[in-house]
């Protein structure tokens, strides 16, 4: 693996054309060749001849410029597809790729210039502090919303699973009883809203594969609503109620729900 070696203001031959291009203000699609290859030359003239290994890569490019510049005064050639051959295409693609990879670093070296000024400091709040919890005032927390709002949003829900239920095989006995535990639909509701940042309390509720489900993702929006996790929001009467993410207090649960 070659080590960089900077001649003067350029990195290399592709850094040396993107300046010739950039300062004669050419468009990078159009190369004007025998301009660029002049100009290109008499840096390449001027350069230092010690260091044998950067002279060799632009006499190289020196050598192609040439060999496009020449193939541009022959007659075009036309591909498979019955359009002409620019010869510069290649050189044009190997700009380009160079010219964004350029900037990829630049933006790499803001990046860690900004990194060196970030500072990590650990925790010091004291146990007491951090295990404080702000007590919960219902009334303030509910607001306008009232239990009965929410009752008649689970009742409506309920009665639309009720409409989706087969007359026939819903007469069909189970095999196995389905099992719902509060704690994990406490957590899985409070994934759904963190994740979604705010939703709706129906569109909640009908995400539901069952009765049962829904009966305990009603409980669990209760006590989350108790322990400051989520907010109950409806702006009017009759509104659509939302739901959304105290994100302060974090996705844990409390140790204690059972």
């Amino acid at each position: 693996m070659g080590i960089p070696v900077r001649l003067e203001a350029f990195e290399g031959p592709l850094d040396l054309l993107l300046h010739l291009i950039d300062k004669n203000k050419i468009n990078i699609y159009d190369i004007p060749i025998v301009e660029i290859t002049d100009q290109y030359l008499e840096y390449v003239n001027a350069m230092d001849k010690q260091d044998l290994n950067v002279v060799s890569e632009f006499l190289v490019m020196a050598a192609t410029l040439l060999d496009i510049k020449s193939r541009m005064l022959l007659p075009k050639q036309v591909d498979e597809n019955g359009e002409e051959e620019d010869p510069r295409a290649e050189l044009v693609a190997q700009l380009l790729e160079y010219k964004m990879y350029k900037y990829m670093s630049y933006e790499l070296k803001d990046r860690q210039l900004d990194g060196q000024k970030a500072l990590y400091k650990p925790a010091t709040v004291p146990p007491q502090v951090a295990q404080y919890e702000q007590p919960v005032d219902l009334e303030e927390l509910l607001g306008d919303l009232t239990l009965v709002r929410l009752k008649s949003v689970f009742d409506m829900v309920m009665k639309k699973q009720e409409d989706k239920l087969d007359p026939i095989r819903s007469k069909f006995g189970k095999i196995e009883k389905e099992e719902v535990n509060l704690p994990q639909k406490m957590q899985f509701v409070v994934n759904y809203v963190f994740d979604k940042k705010e939703c709706s309390f129906w569109e909640l509720l009908l995400g539901q594969p069952s009765k049962m489900q829904i009966i305990v993702t009603f409980l669990a929006v209760l006590e989350l609503m108790k322990i400051s996790k989520i907010s109950i929001v409806q702006e009017e009467i009759f509104d659509d109620i939302f739901i959304t993410a105290n994100e302060e207090s974090g996705r844990e649960l409390p140790e204690n729900i059972e």
